[in-house]
């Protein structure tokens, strides 16, 4: 069969999406069809996922391609499912022993199901457990801790501490609500009453607020670029992938009135008269908890009940992501949405643009969405006064179960890493040696425990190789092997990798193969599939992993000679 060419396959892509698109407004989206279906059937997605799309009159393409591509859809179920989270925090924890012990106290090996098809066991990168780690999800019911092996066992009781949280600025932004039980929704109703869609935009530019998901871009620009266009849509992503962090976690489940304003208000800043959040579902609680908000938000009046009956009062939507770290990238988040693979997308067009269905749209994380309320209520320039001028405002930092006092706390932007570290995380339990910090998820950078006197601010770790990203802090001890933390590092990235550009879904193999040979240091073929990840890849994801590789070698020298090119 001949080959497409690049523009044949783009228009075979729109045709399959606005097939897609009728079958969504004709009655289930295909998301929820595959989800439902996968449910009630423990075969391979081959067996029941091209019925599901034939069943709507769609391809039988249109059911595979997602139902192949995302873990939760593609791993084999057993009546009792559980996932084990493999992923930095619980790695650094146990050193991955925990995996095995789970393998052995259920009688299953990750990625499959028992003989009698009763359980079966999914290795999952990150369940926002990184303060009690190792854990893993029994069904939708957490457990956590070193003893997670003998929870789901039955030897000992389940535990899923909840996310230890404390203000260190005296006057939080995005705690408030956590700490002091103030409503968002007050904001809102003022807001809507008072000021509009202008005054909420030039309040969120004075602040200079930027993305709280990792790119940092200005948030007043984004919400520009879509403006008053006919049709708008915001997203609130709540797909919060980083290892390392919980904090969407932490405010989905313990303040979700406060992203559901943040995204009210967003809505309201742009024309758009509908939103949605994206929710993990390794968050189960977090999906819970918002649909209770968004229901009771909807009672109270400040929610559209239906779309026909938006603005100002938008209609909002909570839906589940389906496994996959790529897909928090805003263009693959918006594939997810539409029922696709969800693989990132060439820009432009950029999504403010051509988003959601080609409708304009906004992507705004959750932290990010949280933040908008105290702006709106304070203004921007009492925001603007946090933090250094050029990047305000404050952040919530994770820090892992290594740490004295592992948990969630806002810190200024700027505040010394040295501090948070020692300060407020109390440096290592039992007085441990810090060896390295991973800062901002496996793609962000590792610092060597001897030198973080940097800022916390994007500028100042990228200088040391470091990224902000999600500001999650996982600390590694004298207890881990730096060749075993670089082969998690290549599985990782090799695993999550998207697949959509060549540079990245072959370059993450060829890099893994390289870390688990044990003869000498990668030579300058290495250092060649490097730069073409750095230059070539589609994506952020792609780009970074040779620089954290970096940044991991630098910290411990000899012991990855090679590998900081």
């Amino acid at each position: 069969m001949a080959r497409r060419t690049p523009a044949e396959s783009r228009g075979w892509h729109d045709a399959l999406r606005e097939l897609i698109a009728r079958h969504a407004e004709r009655g289930e989206p295909l998301p929820a069809a595959l989800e439902r279906a996968r449910a009630a059937d423990a075969e391979e997605p081959a067996a029941w996922a091209p019925r599901v799309a034939t069943a709507s009159g769609l391809p039988a393409a249109a059911g595979l391609g997602a139902a192949t591509y995302f873990a939760d859809l593609a791993a084999p179920r057993g009546e009792r499912h559980v996932r084990v989270c493999t992923a930095t925090a619980c790695f650094a924890a146990r050193g991955g022993r925990h995996v095995r012990e789970v393998e052995e106290a259920l009688g299953v090996t990750a990625g499959h199901v028992d003989e009698e098809g009763r359980t079966s066991l999914q290795a999952v990168h990150c369940l926002g457990y990184c303060y009690a780690a190792p854990a893993a999800l029994d069904g939708i019911r957490p457990c956590a801790g070193a003893d997670v092996a003998g929870q789901l066992a039955g030897r000992t009781e389940p535990r899923a501490p909840v996310v230890p949280a404390s203000d260190t600025t005296g006057s939080p932004v995005l705690l408030v609500g956590v700490e002091n039980g103030e409503s968002a929704w007050d904001v809102w109703r003022d807001a809507v009453a008072d000021l509009g869609p202008d005054d909420i935009r030039d309040e969120v530019a004075a602040s200079g607020l930027r993305g709280r998901g990792g790119a940092g871009f200005p948030v007043a620009a984004k919400w520009a670029a879509a403006a008053d266009k006919t049709g708008a849509v915001v997203v609130g992503n709540g797909d919060e992938g980083d290892p390392g962090s919980y904090a969407d976690r932490l405010l989905m489940e313990k303040d979700p009135g406060r992203v559901l304003a943040g995204l009210a208000l967003a809505c309201y800043a742009c024309g758009a008269l509908r939103g949605t959040v994206l929710v993990r579902s390794e968050y189960p609680e977090a999906t819970a908890r918002l649909r209770r908000a968004v229901r009771q938000a909807v009672a109270d009046g400040d929610l559209a009940p239906a779309a026909g009956e938006a603005g100002p009062r938008p209609f909002v939507e909570i839906t589940e992501g389906a496994g996959s770290y790529a897909a928090g990238e805003e263009t693959a988040l918006i594939a997810r949405l539409e029922g696709g693979r969800g693989v990132a997308r060439p820009r432009p067009p950029y999504p403010t643009d051509h988003g959601l269905w080609d409708a304009p749209t906004v992507v705004n994380n959750v932290e990010t969405l949280a933040a908008v309320p105290w702006i709106v209520r304070h203004g921007g320039a009492a925001y603007a006064r946090r933090g250094p001028a050029d990047e305000t405002g404050t952040k919530l930092v994770c820090l892992s179960e290594r740490f004295a006092r592992p948990g969630a706390y806002e810190v200024e932007l700027g505040t010394p890493v040295r501090e948070i570290v020692t300060r407020y995380g109390g440096g290592l339990r039992e007085g441990r040696e810090l060896v390295a910090l991973q800062i901002g998820g496996p793609l962000g950078g590792f610092l060597p425990g001897n030198a973080l006197g940097v800022p916390l601010t994007s500028r100042a770790l990228a200088e040391q190789g470091a990224a902000l990203g999600h500001a999650g802090m996982v600390a590694f001890d004298t207890d881990t092997d730096p060749r075993e933390l670089l082969r998690h590092l290549w599985e990782f990235a090799k695993d999550e990798s998207c697949g959509a550009c060549s540079p990245c879904r072959v370059g993450t193999r060829r890099g893994l193969g390289l870390a688990q040979e044990t003869g000498p240091a990668p030579g300058e073929a290495y250092g060649r599939l490097a730069r073409l990840m750095g230059e070539a890849s589609l994506c952020a994801f792609g780009r970074r992993v040779p620089l954290a590789v970096r940044s991991l070698a630098r910290v411990y020298g000899d012991a990855l000679a090679g590998w900081d090119r």
